[in-house]
């Protein structure tokens, strides 16, 4: 892993500023460029440190604050370690917030983010990857699906609620995908049960998209986030290695 550069960016979109964190390796040269989807505790340090993992194989990686409409980061009052069942009330400040966040409005937000990525120095021509955690997985493939001669490479973990019976469900953005997909989702999620995920397994296979999906054994929902009470290790390596080996065969070998 290189060594790694990070900063606070401001990104202009059609509805007011978003503040991001941008990492990328500690060189002059443009790399590969990810657009990271946070979770919905927000961007904060593990996030941070997740880019910063991802930029040290090689990427340039951003993490924009995706619920700016409601703030700049911290938009949160959050603990340093995150146990939504030993402080319930968290949701109450979360809940709301998160469901302001339409897909229209979410896409919206993604061209700019796609755009900001296409006229930095720091990111090499061509197409982009997508990461996405628990919410982020839900944005990841929206946006895949809207700006699909962008995105090679899409990847979500833990994701809830991918295949609903909403008009606007993320299986439904999934089908114009034309990257590659990859889904590790949690073992025993309440919030995508057995049935979402045929559901969304079956309209990716019919829709022709390169597509590898994944139960994660014994992994509770939220198993990458290292500072909430979710955290599984041997789950949060094992998504590390699906993502990189994603993004490696998507974005550099010009696959």
């Amino acid at each position: 892993m290189s060594a790694v550069r990070g900063t606070s960016v401001d990104i202009t979109t059609e509805d007011g500023t978003v503040d991001a964190y941008l990492v990328h390796p500690d060189d002059d040269a443009a790399h590969p460029a990810v657009l990271f989807y946070m979770d919905a505790f927000g961007l904060r340090p593990h996030l941070r440190a997740m880019a910063d993992r991802l930029a040290g194989a090689g990427y340039t990686v951003l993490v924009p604050n995706v619920f700016h409409r409601s703030g700049r980061t911290p938009v949160f009052d959050l603990p340093e370690f995150i146990d939504p069942a030993a402080r319930p009330e968290i949701w109450d400040q979360i809940l709301p917030v998160m469901l302001s966040l339409t897909p229209e409005l979410a896409l919206r937000d993604a061209a700019a983010y796609l755009g900001w990525l296409a006229e930095s120095p720091r990111v090499a021509d061509g197409p982009v990857g997508i990461t996405g955690y628990c919410m982020g997985a839900r944005l990841a493939l929206h946006t895949a699906g809207a700006f699909p001669e962008r995105v090679a490479a899409v990847a979500g973990f833990h994701g809830g609620r991918l295949a609903t019976d909403d008009p606007d469900s993320p299986h439904l953005a999934a089908a114009r995908i034309t990257g590659e997909v990859y889904l590790g989702h949690a073992d025993e999620d309440p919030s995508l049960p057995p049935e979402q995920i045929e559901l969304l397994d079956k309209t990716l296979t019919e829709a022709g998209v390169r597509h590898r999906t994944e139960v994660y054994a014994g992994a509770p929902h939220g198993y990458t986030q290292a500072d909430t009470a979710s955290y599984d290790a041997e789950a949060a390596e094992r998504h590390w290695t699906a993502l990189l080996d994603l993004l490696d065969r998507n974005l550099r070998s010009g696959a």
